[in-house]
């Protein structure tokens, strides 16, 4: 399948998983609800007509309110990236003054298309909220960013993602317990939480206790879901697997994350899909798809695929 990519960027966006993710998806007739939607990549490709789609970072969720209601649109980010190029290259400050111009002015008064220029100009792609809810990601030190190629790239993805939006998509901005609790059998929840014990860049922090949560939530559920967090990588293993998720199917897969600033801090991880739900037997060819005993002490999934 063709992965459509969003045009915002972050840490840990699941876009070499979504294939993967959709020869795991059940059927279900109901709502896809997603309540942790980060950048919407799963979403955009996979969800079906009805979807309910939450995040607590409110300025993703604004962003897409806007794609939705036509605030923003390709031709408007287009005019906007030309715009603020031109800003961004002739700034009477320096090269990389006008980005903090701009991060300054979304943190006082937050708009989409100041979003998507944080997003696409950051350091390293990644999406970095402090304590009070600022962006606080430095610039990516390359003034020339926005080139017409480039401009033309992120045009396409908002145009892709416009397109793949439905009107009955209902986004809301908050805590992720309701939409879980209100799921019927019906529907099928997929859960990308942050990732407990591991640095994250995202709008909140994730404990424990938010872990132990979300674990009551899904297996009190009638719907099916499916969930995704990190196994283990060469360092150690993730303990939440062992304490809460080896009752369920899993599906592992090793994944690379290229945001590190320095290339040998970035390190191959391998990914959990854990599913409540027998995995659909699709086709799979075998040289993609080995069945291995995981070497991890002290993790034994129910269901395991390792894929290289």
């Amino acid at each position: 399948m063709k992965t459509v990519i969003p045009p915002l960027k972050s840490q840990g966006i699941k876009t070499k998983l979504v294939p993967l993710i959709a020869d795991l998806l059940p059927d279900y007739s109901g709502n896809w609800i997603e309540p942790f939607l980060g950048t919407g990549v799963v979403a955009f490709n996979l969800a079906h007509n009805k979807a309910q789609l939450n995040d607590l970072n409110p300025h993703l969720i604004n962003f897409y309110r806007d794609i939705q209601d036509g605030k923003v649109t390709p031709s408007r980010v287009k005019d906007y990236l030309v715009e603020q190029s031109d800003f961004l290259l002739n700034s009477d400050l320096g090269k990389d003054s006008y980005y903090y111009e701009v991060r300054k002015r979304f943190n006082h008064s937050p708009s989409s298309l100041d979003l998507l220029f944080l997003s696409r100009a950051g350091f390293n792609g990644m999406m970095r909220f402090s304590k009070k809810g600022h962006w606080n990601i430095p610039f990516c030190k390359k003034p020339q960013r926005f080139q017409q190629a480039y401009v033309t790239k992120i045009v396409n993805q908002v145009a892709a993602v416009t397109h793949k939006m439905k009107k009955g998509w209902v986004f809301s901005n908050g805590d992720f317990s309701s939409l879980i609790e209100n799921a019927t059998e019906s529907d099928l929840i997929y859960c990308d939480p942050p990732y407990y014990g591991r640095h994250t860049d995202y709008y909140n922090s994730w404990s424990e206790e938010d872990e132990y949560r979300l674990f009551e939530l899904l297996d009190s559920t009638r719907a099916k879901f499916i969930i995704s967090t990190w196994h283990h990588n060469r360092f150690r293993a993730n303990p939440m697997i062992s304490k809460l998720w080896s009752r369920y199917n899993m599906v592992t897969r090793e994944h690379f994350y290229h945001t590190g600033a320095r290339i040998e801090n970035r390190h191959a991880m391998t990914e959990a899909l854990i599913m409540n739900y027998e995995p659909p037997k699709k086709p799979i060819s075998p040289t993609d798809i080995e069945l291995q005993e995981f070497s991890i002490p002290q993790i034994k999934p129910l269901f395991e695929l390792e894929i290289r």
